[in-house]
């Protein structure tokens, strides 16, 4: 990395802000999907969008190439640095801007992290609803470029339904002010555009959000199943109802044990084959209406036991169990592949079944902990990186785990998006002319290709730009 550079960049974000050192910088070689890892050649943390532009104008004269990092909890690799390059963090943007109570709205940098933005509102009765698994650690700027979910969305609704303004630093180092003069405003949804496209369209600085307001009543139940199947089933049951819990979790028997004996213990009854969380939120009578109904249907699909939550304490007790299933997994093998497949809600059962057969056939260990309400399935195979072999059978399961998905109609992704982890598979459910466009896209906003490259786009379908700005196909050996 030229030093001239390094001198520029220091001057703006200060001699603490810019990474240069190679321990330091190892922590940034990828984020939570550990199988594809390189280092940047430089991390820089601007603390605002002023910053941040700057630096990136700089970035942009250079031709350096760089990767938008939020807290580097995704699970496709989509914050990893293939080329090097330079990786611009959002860690000190901090600051939660406004908070509206009147439009229920709030403005927050980007690298506010989710659960602390409820916390700021808690005191007006408003809450930010998606929420992520890692809503603890996981940042707002970052659940926008992968329109993250999470348990409550079944109800609310994924982050871009949440988004209403952005302000964004292209790769050249402009800033767009997409909140300006309001938020949502008329014409072309930019915002929309944005939301989802993992760090290739440019920097998200800060962000305009919806608030919701705290639901008067909420009634969590865990019914306690003594099988899978049957668990499975009565969820599609419930959806084919038109019943409307705010969430429906699902774990299986290796989930529970692996919580239990970990330090986000719930209660959760080791002995049974799986558990399904149901959340219930509105008036009181809405919800005592649905949990009615939906109690029969749980005793048709052979519940053991149906448990309530008695209050508050309890009800966090039984979610932070769920919330930190993934991170207890770690008692099983010292590594993790949590597949993000989506497949229609009438068969769960089906899939859960045929990714159980992928990986007995590979002698995989399978566990199973999921959004079962909108069909986003996460197979979870425990394994161990040192061991080659292992992992490419990991790698071919979760391929084969995804491409079952697709054959019955399901997605790539409900919430992790696609980064490195599943950019061949999206010849698998796009064809070429909608991946063409996609490109095309990717070359108006960002020409030289330089904003988180080697992502989303499959290199055998990859746009890369001609001197009159026309994309040209590049084809590659992979």
């Amino acid at each position: 990395m030229d030093h001239s550079l390094l001198n520029g960049l220091r001057a703006i974000v200060g001699p603490d802000s810019l990474v240069t050192e190679p321990t330091a910088r190892f922590a940034y070689e990828s984020d939570g999907q550990m199988l594809e890892r390189q280092m940047p050649d430089v991390v820089v943390l601007p603390r605002d969008t002023a910053e941040a532009a700057a630096c990136m104008k700089l970035l942009h004269q250079a031709n350096v190439p760089l990767v938008p990092r939020g807290a580097g909890t995704g699970l496709t690799g989509g914050a990893t640095p293939v080329e090097g390059g330079a990786l611009v963090g959002t860690a000190r943007m901090r600051d939660v801007l406004e908070i509206d109570t009147r439009d229920r709205l709030a403005r927050v940098q980007a690298g506010v992290v989710n659960v602390e933005l409820t916390r700021c509102c808690a005191e007006h009765g408003l809450f930010y609803a998606p929420d992520p698994s890692s809503q603890a650690v996981c940042t707002i700027g970052g659940n926008v470029a992968n329109n993250s979910g999470g348990p409550h969305c079944l109800k609310y609704g994924a982050t871009t339904r949440h988004v209403l303004g952005l302000v964004v630093v292209t790769a050249e180092g402009e800033v767009l002010d997409l909140s300006s003069p309001d938020p949502d405003p008329d014409g072309y949804d930019l915002v929309g555009l944005f939301v989802g496209s993992e760090g290739m369209f440019g920097l998200a600085t800060e962000i305009t959000i919806r608030l919701c307001v705290e639901p008067p009543v909420v009634e969590t139940l865990l019914a306690i199943f003594p099988t899978l199947d049957a668990c499975c089933d009565s969820v599609s049951e419930i959806i084919a109802s038109r019943l409307e819990p705010s969430a429906i979790e699902v774990m299986d028997k290796l989930t529970i044990e692996a919580v239990e004996a970990s330090v986000f213990a719930a209660g959760y009854p080791k002995d049974a084959e799986a558990v399904c969380l149901l959340e219930f939120e509105g008036g009181e009578a809405e919800v005592a209406a649905t949990v009615d109904d939906v109690l029969p249907i749980l005793e048709r699909h052979g519940r053991l036991e149906v448990r309530r939550a008695r209050d508050s304490k309890e009800r966090a007790r039984l979610w932070a169990g769920r919330k930190g299933a993934f991170g207890a997994m770690g008692r099983i093998a010292p590594d993790l592949y949590v597949a993000d497949a989506v497949a229609p809600r009438t068969r769960l059962r089906e899939i859960v079944g045929i990714a159980t057969e992928i990986c007995a056939e590979r002698g995989l260990l399978l566990s199973n902990v999921f959004h079962a309400g909108d069909g986003n399935l996460h197979p979870n195979i425990s394994y161990d990186r040192r061991n080659r072999d292992e992992v490419e059978k990991v790698l071919e399961a979760g391929e084969l785990i995804m491409r079952a998905c697709l054959e019955r109609g399901g997605s790539l992704t409900g919430e992790h998006g696609v980064g490195l982890e599943k950019r061949e598979q999206m010849h698998n459910l796009f064809n070429a002319q909608d991946l063409e466009v996609m490109a095309r896209v990717r070359c108006a906003l960002d020409p030289a290709l330089r904003m988180n490259p080697g992502k989303m786009i499959p290199l055998r379908r990859r746009m890369e730009t001609r001197a009159g700005g026309l994309p040209r196909r590049e084809e590659s050996s992979a």
